[in-house]
């Protein structure tokens, strides 16, 4: 005999749209914790009928993926939703869709669908151009659009699209997926990581840190960095040292041939309150510090006062510790280490989303 918990989860799949409705509202409560478990047997039916609800109406939709999303941490979920073609399109529809209620919702599950490396395939994915979102086919791209367009709710009233910058994130642990993000695109002339930096001292702790992430995953490609230092091209420093930075004074000799960008701050700039935020651009900074050329120009452009700064004002071991390390690069005295290779990105940056 099914348990109730087991007949509720069952009318998930009942063609009268009313019950569907009523399982979905006390369904969702049991998406997290052990009882979660009912979710997987018969044989993954439930989730394959919370796949069909997110094309229901919105109200329904909306709990189908909450559902959904609470669920990716079992292996046997994500593998399902991470193979599944029309499904990810189904996704995508909903995310490029600027009318649609649920679209954080949706990107929040394929954030979530993106810790499988099997989704390194949106690199390459083409699909119908999304009208008034995005003039290229490519699904990075049109992803991309509504994260830039979309701050604010500028693209979607009812959406922010902040956890996309999850997505890039993960995509760029891989290396076609670096690529993509310092790769100039040939719809709008653009390098894509130059969109991103911009989003450093967001309000949203989850654009800020996606955005953290995918930076320092892009500064593991060394033949970049040339690139990405440059003010006439990416121009990434200074969007990695104002997070860094509080309303401490330097001295004259300290800010000379410090970034414009970065000099003559208000009395109540503050550094970014989040921890690994910090350590995330300060790992970022090693990284540029890999070629003899990035270590004289941050020598140059006076970085260490500002690292500096932040040791001191800072009480955490891993900032201190980040720190310290580029200390250790930049005040060697005669620097003749030539450039070092760097490793792969071997982490996932961002933990599984839930929400309740």
């Amino acid at each position: 005999m099914p348990t109730e918990l087991e007949e509720l989860v069952g009318f998930l799949g009942s063609p009268r749209p009313e019950i569907r409705q009523l399982a979905l509202e006390h369904a969702a409560g049991y998406s997290q914790g052990p009882q979660s478990d009912v979710f997987l047997t018969p044989d993954l039916k439930p989730v394959r009928d919370l796949k069909v609800l997110v094309n229901d109406i919105p109200p329904r939709a909306k709990h189908a993926l909450t559902i959904l999303i609470n669920l990716c941490d079992k292996a046997a979920v994500l593998s399902n939703l991470e193979g599944d073609d029309a499904f990810l399109e189904l996704l995508l529809s909903k995310i490029t869709d600027k009318n649609y209620s649920n679209a954080d919702r949706a990107a929040m599950l394929l954030a979530n669908m993106t810790k499988s490396d099997k989704l390194g395939r949106l690199v390459g994915l083409k699909r119908a151009v999304s009208v008034d979102v995005s003039q290229s086919t490519y699904v990075m791209d049109q992803l991309m659009d509504c994260f830039v367009k979309g701050a604010e709710k500028g693209l979607n009233k009812e959406g922010n699209f902040d956890f996309l910058s999850y997505i890039f994130a993960d995509v760029s642990r891989l290396p076609s997926g670096r690529q993509y993000f310092i790769t100039k695109r040939d719809y709008d002339g653009v390098i894509p990581i130059s969109k991103l930096v911009v989003f450093t001292e967001h309000r949203s702790l989850i654009r800020r840190k996606g955005v953290a992430s995918t930076i320092k995953n892009c500064c593991f490609d060394l033949a970049s960095h040339s690139t990405f230092l440059s003010p006439s091209e990416v121009n990434l420093l200074p969007y990695l040292l104002l997070p860094l930075m509080g309303s401490e004074e330097y001295s004259d000799e300290d800010t000379e041939g410090m970034p414009e960008e970065i000099q003559l701050l208000s009395p109540d700039k503050a550094r970014d309150p989040d921890n690994h935020i910090l350590v995330a651009h300060l790992e970022s900074l090693l990284l540029l510090t890999s070629t003899r050329s990035g270590r004289e120009y941050l020598r140059k452009v006076k970085v260490y006062p500002i690292i500096r700064e932040t040791h001191m004002h800072s009480e955490d071991e891993e900032v201190q510790e980040a720190c310290d390390r580029i200390v250790q690069v930049l005040m060697v005295e005669h620097d003749i280490t030539e450039d070092k290779p760097l490793e792969e990105v071997n982490e996932n940056e961002n933990d599984v989303v839930d929400i309740l």
